[in-house]
């Protein structure tokens, strides 16, 4: 197959897997074909040796996963798919039947321990790989899967670790298959007849589905021809220089069904955005973080809401913020000003161009801010705010950064560091996070604003909104950073009430309480943004149930579930490149591609 053609492959299959990387010696499946496909694999496809359950795989943060290949020619889209679940490298055995030998596939294998092998009849015909299986599976978790006929099987008759085996070699059963590692979908199937002495007619274990599936709009009862309409639209807030690029990624009923990026990082051209791109989430940060540490802390009984915020921080006691709920800040109706301000009063003294110990706090490059600014300049002036409005509601960042200290001050840890540790990477999370360039080169990142007046550079990789920046990039109101499968799997265990993976992380009442219509006098939650009422509003689309619950972000974002529509709606882009302007907003791009899916909801199969 051209490349012209598995590119095109790749998008039907609404881009779960990265581009260029479908297998390229069968015609692809797509649509009902797809289907039809994806039915014979589940029901040829039988899980063995699992009786220790290691499938499907569990504590993920604990795992450093390795895929070996040999001659299966759909290794890349199976690889590919591995990833959206955790971060897993390939490694080629074909490279070590030279000078370079399966010992040297060991050695190379040591810094992982859970090694994932890819195999059919040929490759069994190597006497060195069952040596190589034993060998590995004595100091690692090791896990088979074997594609093609029942001959294949039965050379595996001394190999005790778990055995995936489906009789059916193409593109769907390759993926497949690396998602019932991961419970992406279930095994359901068990031998119907005797294979061997060791394998015989009833043998096999059952999986449940436990997390995302990727797969075609068909299989959730939707046309892929009722989503072009989404390439269109992106395709017009692209001309209309309403963004450089953007990525949208939609999940019906636990299975993503649509991912594709648009576009590029910027209006050069350059670089065209991908699907793996991590963006700056701006105030998404609110509920993707702060909002979801304050659940756990809630489910932990260390937060209560109807208590104060000089409850919990001292310094809060003696000034006009010590008597205000917790849920006040939470909705938003705590009478707190919007912002403070922020690089517009920071003196010449206060930052340098170099780092050190006295300007340790960078903001972006070139430009480091003096050691406890923040302390000293930026949590006073908030302490010390007017409160002009309380009762009412007006959206406030504020609230988010104080609702930050109570977090830390409670957890003794860093926001950024609590949220990693007890959601992300527990999930599966591979670029969820605070401080990207800690972890990622910058080509991943798209930038954000060229920005003339105060830091003179444009913000590629560091937080764009300017109290975050000041603050060091760690901020409860600003400077997550994600790309928007991450973004599918931390909304898809709120879809699930708390649960993913196996795991509850919020308890399922926490979820329905932070979610609801809170307040009396606006449409929010605690934390969260809701759907509007007010019928000519059509927030966040037209379409979309009361029970829609989400957040937008000032860089062009936003996330929203809809309960009733099992739906989780994700739109990232980095529309403030070069500068700031409004024609997402005007041209109701987001909205507009929200309404092109619940219609095709409407429509069915």
């Amino acid at each position: 197959m051209r490349k012209s053609n598995r590119r095109f492959y790749t998008l039907i299959l609404s881009g779960f897997i990265l581009l260029n990387s479908a297998c390229a010696q069968n015609p692809p499946f797509i649509g009902k074909a797809y289907l039809d496909e994806e039915k014979l694999v589940q029901q040829t496809t039988v899980l063995l040796n699992n009786a220790s359950f290691i499938i499907p795989l569990q504590n993920l943060d604990k795992l450093k996963i390795a895929s070996v290949h040999f001659s299966n020619p759909y290794a890349t889209g199976f690889d590919s798919l591995l990833n959206k679940y955790s971060d897993v490298q390939s490694f080629n055995g074909d490279e070590y039947s030279g000078v370079k030998t399966l010992d040297d596939l060991s050695f190379d294998l040591k810094l992982y321990n859970t090694v994932i092998i890819q195999l059919n009849e040929t490759d069994l015909g190597n006497p060195m790989l069952t040596s190589f299986i034993n060998y590995n599976q004595k100091i690692k978790s090791v896990i088979i899967v074997l594609f093609g006929s029942s001959n294949a099987l039965v050379r595996l008759n001394n190999i005790s670790v778990p055995v995936i085996w489906c009789n059916r070699v193409s593109p769907v059963s390759a993926f497949f298959c690396a998602q019932a590692i991961f419970g992406g979908v279930a095994i359901t199937q068990k031998l119907n007849r005797d294979l061997s002495p060791v394998y015989k007619a009833g043998m096999g274990f059952t999986t449940d589905k436990i997390r995302l599936q990727y797969t075609v709009p068909e299989d959730a009862g939707i046309n892929s021809s009722d989503l072009t309409e989404i390439d269109n639209i992106a395709a017009e807030a692209i001309l209309n220089q309403a963004t450089p690029g953007c990525v949208v990624l939609v999940a019906k009923d636990g299975k993503v069904i649509f991912n594709k990026a648009y576009g590029y990082h910027t209006y050069s051209k350059v670089l065209p955005d991908k699907i793996t791109d991590i963006f700056d989430l701006a105030s998404m940060t609110k509920v993707s973080a702060t909002t979801m540490e304050t659940m756990l802390l809630y489910d932990q009984g260390k937060i209560n809401l109807d208590a104060t915020i000089g409850d919990y921080l001292a310094d809060a006691r003696k000034i006009n913020k010590n008597d205000i709920h917790i849920r006040e800040v939470l909705e938003h109706q705590a009478g707190l000003i919007p912002d403070i301000p922020t690089v517009d009063v920071v003196q010449p003294t206060d930052h340098s161009t170099d780092s050190s110990a006295a300007y340790p706090t960078k903001v972006n490059d070139n430009y480091y801010l003096r050691k406890d600014y923040f302390k000293e300049v930026m949590w006073p002036t908030i302490l010390n705010s007017p409160l002009k409005t309380r009762g009412q509601y007006v959206y406030s960042d504020l609230s988010m950064i104080i609702m930050q200290q109570i977090i830390e001050t409670l957890t003794a840890t860093p926001e950024n560091v609590y949220v990693q540790q007890q959601l992300y990477n527990p999930l599966g999370l591979q670029t969820a996070g605070f401080l990207p360039l800690h972890r990622f080169s910058v080509d991943r990142i798209p930038p954000t604003e060229d920005e003339e007046v105060y830091r003179h550079t444009l913000i590629d990789g560091y937080v764009h909104d300017p109290t975050s920046a000041l603050m060091g990039g760690v901020a409860g109101h600003a400077g997550l950073f994600a790309d928007a499968n991450d973004l599918a799997i931390l909304y898809q265990m709120m879809l699930n009430r708390g649960t993913y993976g196996g795991v509850q992380y919020i308890k399922p009442s926490t979820v329905d309480l932070f979610t609801a219509k809170q307040s009396d006098v606006s449409r929010r939650g605690l934390g969260f943004d809701r759907w509007d009422p007010i019928a000519d509003h059509h927030y966040p689309s037209q379409f979309a149930s009361p029970q829609t619950y989400g957040h937008t972000g000032f860089t062009g974002t936003c996330v929203w579930v809809d309960p009733k529509f099992n739906l989780v709606y994700i739109f990232l882009s980095n529309r403030v490149n070069p500068s700031v302007g409004s024609k997402l907003s005007s041209l109701n791009i987001r909205p507009r591609i929200q309404d092109v899916v619940y219609q095709a909801i409407a429509k069915g199969l």
